[in-house]
């Protein structure tokens, strides 16, 4: 039987690295939405992506402004906030994951770079300098509400279109995981005085 295959015209073709001006710019445009088996209608797909990667540009920004904090906090709360702002960051570098692989399985294109990300995150930009603890809760707070609004009407759509995995990732994770971080952020806003035990008992029996 005749060798019909192609031998390459010189042999370190085949283990010569391909750069990337070999190869095409992208195969997939963003925005696009290709087809896969999974039993969901395009347009339930289409929606759920450009929703999720609203979801997504804003995680990526919640999860960087949890690492500005953490490296810039200071104050009587350092160690606290700063372990507790590390602790949220790894929260959400998880929900970006899941999110990602979402909109990929969905048949989309996740936004990715930093650049793209600022373009479409709805989170304020905060300044470049430190700045106090209360103005850096006061700033994540309004950053998790942000997230939270675009959230709860996006599972709503996703429900509404049959689209159930979209749905219990929008509550189950990003959501729940969210509303527990503003509660544990908020907490440190509450005007407890700080006082001894002893000037605390005193305030009580003279009461």
């Amino acid at each position: 039987m005749k060798n019909t295959r192609k031998e390459p015209k010189d042999t370190n073709e085949i283990a010569t690295p391909r750069t990337t001006g070999d190869a095409p710019a992208e195969f997939q445009r963003f925005g696009s939405v290709v087809r896969l088996p999974i039993g969901l209608d395009q347009k339930a797909c289409e929606a759920s992506v450009d929703a999720l990667n609203q979801v997504l540009a804003d995680t990526i920004t919640l999860r960087d402004l949890y690492k500005k904090h953490h490296w810039q906090v200071s104050g009587a709360t350092f160690l606290q906030l700063h372990e507790l702002y590390d602790k949220h960051y790894a929260a959400q570098q998880e929900l970006v994951d899941q999110i990602a692989e979402r909109i990929q399985l969905l048949g989309g294109v996740s936004v990715a770079m930093a650049q793209d990300v600022a373009e479409r995150t709805q989170i304020e930009r905060p300044p470049m300098g430190r700045e106090p603890v209360p103005n850096q809760i006061s700033r994540l707070l309004t950053a998790h509400e942000q997230l939270l609004r675009t959230c709860h009407e996006s599972a709503g759509d996703a429900g509404k279109n049959g689209d159930d995995g979209t749905n219990d990732l929008l509550v189950s994770d990003v959501i729940r995981t969210n509303e527990f971080q503003v509660w544990f952020l908020s907490q440190h806003l509450v005007p407890t005085p700080v006082t001894e035990p002893e000037e605390a008992m005193a305030g009580a029996e003279r009461r």
